[in-house]
């Protein structure tokens, strides 16, 4: 994930609600406002951004920048890409949906359903979806970046090989101590799934989630490289012998990432599981509420930030994958929403403090009303 970034500030022009050029819109409200923002984000370094927004107002949706570089089109408003550790967030509804079903205790020790890694007995469920269980990541064992990444990029990686990597590791810290984001936590929390229900995390979904709400264009992609179904490009940047070079990086196997990062979903479908699941129709109330409690040092839930700001508690989900950026965010209520996806290009502008300056805004505009 990206590290925060202070937030830059809107242009004057921009805020004054002049029509801007190049921002595709797919409802038909006339909103100045968001327009100048989806355009502001896109122009901040991306090649573009789509974004969807209710609030008082309704629903708005448009995009800006280009779907694919050296194209003039614009990025599909309905377009799919792939969502990243917004992923977290599916897992952990379906662990805490077989928690309130009895067949997983959220304190129970891990390595009692998962003997086979020999994981220490103090780790338990709750641990695993709120980072605090001290297991080092697998990430840094794994070519993610530069010539080896590219090279590797189709390599299938399998969940248990992930996890042994992450466990040849010594470990953060003494499990419960503290708290440190890691991938391995939930490819384990996948690992947990299949082990209860005898299907995989991408199945459970499905039945659990997808297909009661209708989330058509929501999928775990497994090995599969592609992306399906209208979408915008992602690039990948980087440098070789001092020279810098751009990659489509759009197909890619997404199985490094496994459950802690690899569903591809779109705006809409976002929208409509997290207000299902804020608003009660995925989990039981107290279950919920575990889910709604922060952890002091890392602002972290049970697979979903809980953040304090100017205007009180707003609930995230942030992601971000090789080409693409991805955040969902609602007010308590459900009154305010956003869901933006963001696609890579070749600017040399600073992404991470470009993701969250994107989130800054939208999180006073949209969440907070200013």
């Amino acid at each position: 994930m990206f590290r925060r970034a202070g937030v830059t500030a809107l242009a004057a022009a921009l805020l004054a609600g002049v029509a801007l050029p190049g921002v595709a819109a797919a409802d038909g409200q006339d909103r100045p406002d968001l327009r100048a923002m989806v355009q502001e984000i896109a122009a901040s370094g991306f090649a573009g951004a789509q974004l969807r927004v209710h609030d008082r107002r309704g629903e708005w949706t448009g995009s800006a920048g280009v779907r694919e570089l050296g194209s003039a089109a614009k990025p599909p408003t309905n377009g799919r890409f792939r969502i990243g550790s917004n992923t977290k967030t599916f897992v952990s509804t379906v662990v805490l949906q077989l928690v309130g079903e009895g067949r997983l205790g959220l304190d129970s020790p891990v390595t009692g359903y998962l003997p086979e890694f020999g994981l220490d007995p103090r780790i338990t469920v709750r641990m695993l979806l709120q980072h605090t269980s001290g297991i080092a990541d697998y990430t840094g064992s794994i070519p993610l970046g530069g010539q080896e990444f590219l090279d590797n990029r189709f390599h299938t990686y399998r969940p248990e090989e992930l996890v042994r990597f992450g466990l040849a590791l010594p470990p953060l810290f003494a499990p419960g101590t503290d708290w440190s984001y890691t991938n391995i936590n939930y490819v384990l929390a996948g690992l947990l799934i299949k082990k209860v229900t005898g299907r995989s995390y991408g199945e459970e979904i499905d039945r659990r989630i997808l297909k009661p709400l209708k989330l058509w264009e929501t999928e775990a992609p497994g090995t599969r490289p592609g992306i399906s179904g209208p979408h915008a490009h992602g690039y990948y940047r980087y440098e070789v012998a001092g020279q810098w070079k751009t990659v489509d990086i759009t197909r890619q196997n997404p199985s490094w990432a496994s459950s802690a990062g690899d569903l591809i979903s779109t705006t809409e479908d976002l929208h409509t599981f997290f207000s299902a699941l804020l608003g009660g129709k995925l989990l039981p109330a107290p279950l919920l509420a575990e889910m709604r409690k922060p952890h002091p040092k890392g602002a972290y839930g049970l697979g979903l930030y809980v953040q304090e700001t100017s205007c009180g508690t707003v609930l995230k989900g942030m992601g971000g994958f090789h080409g693409y950026g991805t955040l969902m965010a609602s007010t308590p209520d459900g009154s305010r929403t956003y869901e933006l996806s963001m696609t890579y290009g070749d600017s040399d502008a600073d992404l991470g403090k470009a993701y969250y300056a994107a989130d800054g805004m939208l999180t006073d505009k949209v969440l907070c009303g200013k």
